[in-house]
């Protein structure tokens, strides 16, 4: 199971335009408001959860 010390850095790399309403909040949700932003979010169940809902607009990384 993911710890809360380690951290995902999630970059938004596709437009979230054309979505459902359900996937633009969750976009929004992790912290991202336009194309190539990036953020750190920690690594726990809640944020995977919402990452592999969007995963086909976003790049996750390990940190």
């Amino acid at each position: 199971m993911a710890t809360a010390d380690k951290t995902l850095k999630i970059t938004q790399v596709k437009s979230a335009i054309g979505c459902p309403k359900d996937q633009k909040a969750t976009v929004r949700a992790l912290g991202l408001k336009r194309m190539n932003d990036t953020v750190e979010q920690a690594d726990t169940p809640v944020i995977r959860g919402m990452v592999f809902k969007v995963k086909h607009l976003l790049r996750v990384e390990e940190v």
